[in-house]
């Protein structure tokens, strides 16, 4: 292999594709990178066995097809150390390549690209596009409900599900579920769900620029892949049944509040200072037109704050993990959010006023 590179134009697939590479490796070769020249383009690939990045470059000066692996980190951190518009060559010496950049010259240890994983290929039942902003949105809206390291192991991703023409992601960890959805400009045709790991969601999230370019997705039988004009994400899915979020969603709630998203969010901010560290839980009294939170810690200090709201009613006192309710509004972009409950033991349903793509769902706790 010889090439010759801008480093700003070799360093950002880099960036790209190492996202997938793991620290912490069971297999030498899952802490290198795959470079592969063919018909004049450099396609880089990283992966962990469950999720593979693959980023693309064109060169602009001619060079034989080949490829090579390199340990990635160690590649990452030669090319941000370089000045900005350096120029790169790379060239093979037996079991090392030599890289070069004016005055500076690296060594580095091969591995045998023969010997680098490849995740299957395989033909995507369900395909359909959305803009990245699109799927970011989706993404951004339920991601923080995802539980991690649970032993319900379904538990620890996103369900992605596809149903003709909408498209909706939910997360929960059982004791809060967030839900969002957007329709397709044209029918799918078919009803498809999946999981996406954990991992593989956080990636996505990383890559993927807020802006109206299209990106194509598609669903296989144990992969989902995302095809971008930088980047093809694949991710193996999941395998379990993600639990039917229908049945969790509150029913036949009368006690409607509605609040300005700042002042609530800013209210349960300071009133979460003095909550029990361990718990998180702050106590919500509703009168009509008012709304008082309050909280108290095993030192006996005590926090309470009143916040106007719109609600005309029966008095009702009930209590929630302040950081479940914190993460919702800080999620939703809203002015004013709407909170309906039935009563002291029944699940709060979380909305943004005059926005029906998100819903969130938030189990009370005993205080």
């Amino acid at each position: 292999m010889q090439i010759t590179i801008s480093r700003d134009q070799f360093l950002k697939p880099l960036m790209q594709v190492s996202g997938a590479i793991e620290r912490k490796h069971t297999l030498p070769i899952l802490a290198n990178v795959l470079l592969e020249v063919k018909d004049g383009i450099l396609s880089m690939t990283g992966t962990d066995l469950e999720i593979e990045l693959v980023a693309c470059v064109e060169l602009e000066q001619p060079a034989p097809d080949a490829k090579i692996t390199l340990p990635a980190k160690k590649l990452l951190d030669i090319c941000k150390s370089l000045p900005d518009g350096a120029t790169l060559t790379l060239a093979t010496q037996e079991h090392q390549l030599l890289l070069t950049s004016g005055q500076s010259r690296f060594s580095l240890t091969t591995l045998a690209a023969e010997d680098f994983p490849n995740l299957e290929s395989w033909d995507g039942e369900v395909e359909f596009q959305l803009t990245r902003l699109e799927l970011r949105s989706l993404l951004e809206s339920t991601s923080f409900s995802m539980a991690n390291q649970d032993v319900r192991y379904y538990l620890n991703g996103m369900s992605f599900e596809v149903d003709n023409q909408d498209i909706k992601t939910v997360a929960t960890d059982g004791h809060r579920l967030a839900l969002s959805q957007t329709h397709l400009a044209g029918s799918v045709g078919m009803q498809r769900q999946l999981i996406i790991p954990r991992k593989g969601v956080q990636e996505i999230m990383r890559l993927m620029i807020a802006d109206d370019t299209l990106i194509t997705i598609q669903f296989g039988a144990n992969h989902i892949r995302i095809i971008d004009v930088e980047f093809t994400f694949t991710s193996k899915l999941v395998d379990g049944r993600f639990p039917d979020y229908r049945r969790v969603l509150p029913r036949g709630g009368d006690k409607i509040v509605t609040a300005n998203r700042e002042w609530l969010r800013s209210a349960f901010q300071r009133v979460s200072i003095l909550s029990n560290e361990k718990f998180r839980g702050v106590r919500l009294n509703l009168t009509n037109g008012l709304l008082k939170i309050s909280a108290n810690n095993p030192e006996q200090e005590q926090a309470e704050e009143v916040v106007e709201v719109m609600y005309q009613g029966d008095d009702l006192e009930i209590g929630f993990n302040v950081s479940y309710l914190l993460d919702v509004l800080n999620t939703l972009k809203t002015e004013d959010v709407t909170f309906t409950l039935l009563d002291t033991n029944s699940s709060v349903l979380i909305e943004g006023v005059d926005e029906s793509e998100s819903m969130y769902v938030v189990m009370p706790m005993r205080l």
